[in-house]
């Protein structure tokens, strides 16, 4: 796998390029620890195995590359593990809404959500990364409705890309709070799997 890099504008007075971000401390984890906080970023366990045996990365494009390399190939038990573990935490109003607003979006929201797990079986999920927070209830809604229109199949093949979408977001996160930092490992006990990751609450997902 060839890593993407970011390019450099050579010569006198050109604008400073951004610094090359450099995954040092997901690198120099161990197996354990470093599969660990991949299953916080996407929970299937055959994907965060894959991603860590690929280190050392040399910049977050090449990361990226990787989990979304894996990503595409989540077979359906690797899929159905992955939508299991992600969290059911209800949005809250720090998505910019007013309270009286926001009651009456989550009212409807589990209603939809409650319609969706029953057709498709799992989960609903969705990435927001690039909505901003004010439209996030509105835009959450709007995804659930319509999809609750799709085949099954159709629908498990735009989840799949839905947690693509969202394990990126989580890596760069995650890379980004680690840029500087020391290369401990970057979880503490790695001696336990987790079941169910706790909710991102650095993240614009709005989980249901």
């Amino acid at each position: 796998m060839s890593p993407h890099r970011s390019s450099r504008l050579p010569g006198a007075g050109a604008p400073a390029a951004a610094p090359v971000v450099t995954p040092e401390r997901l690198n120099s984890a161990t197996p354990g620890a470093a599969e660990a906080a991949l299953l916080t970023c996407c929970g299937s366990l055959r994907w965060a195995r894959r991603v860590a045996a690929h280190r050392p990365y040399p910049d977050l494009d090449a990361l990226l590359a990787a989990s979304d390399e894996a990503a595409y190939d989540l077979s359906p038990a690797d899929l159905t593990e992955a939508l299991a573990r992600e969290p059911l935490d209800p949005p809250g109003p720090r998505w910019g809404a007013p309270r009286a607003t926001y009651t009456a979006a989550h009212t409807a929201l589990r209603a939809a959500r409650a319609a969706y797990e029953s057709r498709f079986g799992h989960t609903f999920v969705i990435c927001l990364d690039d909505v901003a927070p004010d439209e996030a209830l509105d835009h959450l809604l709007s995804g659930l409705r319509s999809r609750l229109g799709n085949d099954p199949e159709e629908e498990r093949a735009i989840a799949a890309d839905e947690l693509r979408r969202l394990a990126r977001g989580r890596l760069t996160r995650l890379t980004l709070r680690h840029t500087g930092a020391n290369t401990a490992d970057i979880a503490a006990d790695d001696a336990t799997e987790p079941t169910r990751p706790p909710s991102r609450p650095d993240s614009p997902y709005v989980p249901v």
